[in-house]
């Protein structure tokens, strides 16, 4: 059981009874309602006390009694047909308020679809947990991207490597949406990549490659659109080829698989990529994948 306090803490808040949510599973959606109505009316402080994983009848009694001597309301979306009839049975008996915010629904829906529910808690779990896995897919992919954080690449899913203009991170928030936690690391010939990107695990990481016209189509946009000055260098196409070479032949030595992005949406290149770290973990190899 959790209890937090609603409105302002200012003096003069007008202090109402609790609101009790009581859940056969965790109570998220009762507390959220709850939130979202009291967060209607100013100057109003109601404790909201969460009652989860209600199964027993002796919990239905004990927070009945609970509600019954400081004039609460309970506020319930309990799934179980039985669980539903005695918490609304025991709570008219000692005169306690509740509303039932899953009863109606469900017998409206039974009625249309002409089906029984479940009356099981905690269906909905599997898509809530899918959801906050994205959310922190791309709190990873962020906190990751362009080189950073380097000595956390074991966390990683999948890591991209390539030169820069490859598109390392679109592709990384892409996959990240889609539930993936990526890291980025941006290659440069004269920069030495850290020790951790070496010890990754050879299976998860992605050497991205763009053809160098490509590679200097992009960057010369990129300096036009941000004004921002890069040497000579950078924007020919031979120091584009010669990367691309070299970005190869680092893939190649330390067995890293190879993805060419080269006139591929986002969509085509993420599919790529989940194929191959698919394949490779469904059929348990340990060694380093095809090249």
């Amino acid at each position: 059981m959790t209890q937090e306090e609603t409105g302002p803490p200012s003096e003069g808040a007008a202090q109402a009874p609790p609101l009790y949510i009581v859940s056969g599973g965790e109570g998220v959606i009762g507390a959220e309602v709850a939130r979202l109505v009291l967060a209607q009316f100013e100057g109003v402080r109601m404790p909201l006390i969460v009652v989860p994983n209600v199964r027993e009848p002796a919990q239905i009694s004990e927070v009945v009694a609970q509600a019954a001597s400081d004039h609460g309301t309970i506020l319930h979306t309990l799934m179980e047909p039985g669980m539903r009839k005695d918490l609304v049975r025991k709570a008219r008996a000692r005169h306690v308020v509740e509303i039932d915010l899953v009863g109606s629904i469900m017998a409206r829906v039974a009625t249309v679809v002409g089906k029984e529910p479940a009356g099981k808690p905690g269906l909905n779990q599997p898509r809530r947990a899918a959801y906050f896995e994205r959310l922190e897919a791309i709190e990873y992919a962020i906190q990751h991207d362009d080189g950073a954080r380097t000595d956390e690449l074991d966390d990683a899913d999948i890591v991209l490597v390539g030169i820069s203009r490859v598109g390392k991170t679109p592709l990384s928030m892409y996959l990240a949406v889609l539930g993936w936690k990526v890291a980025n690391y941006p290659l440069v010939k004269e920069v030495a990549p850290p020790e951790a990107l070496f010890k990754a695990d050879r299976r998860r990481v992605i050497g991205l490659v763009v053809e160098a016209e490509q590679i200097t189509a992009r960057r010369r946009h990129r300096q036009r659109s941000t004004g921002m000055s890069f040497g000579s260098r950078y924007l020919h196409q031979e120091s584009a080829e010669d990367e691309v070479e070299w970005a190869r032949r680092l893939f190649r030595r330390h067995g890293w698989a190879t993805v060419n992005l080269t006139d591929k949406s986002i969509e085509e290149s993420a599919d790529e990529i989940i194929a191959l770290i698919t394949r490779w973990f469904k059929h348990g190899q340990e060694g380093a994948p095809p090249a």
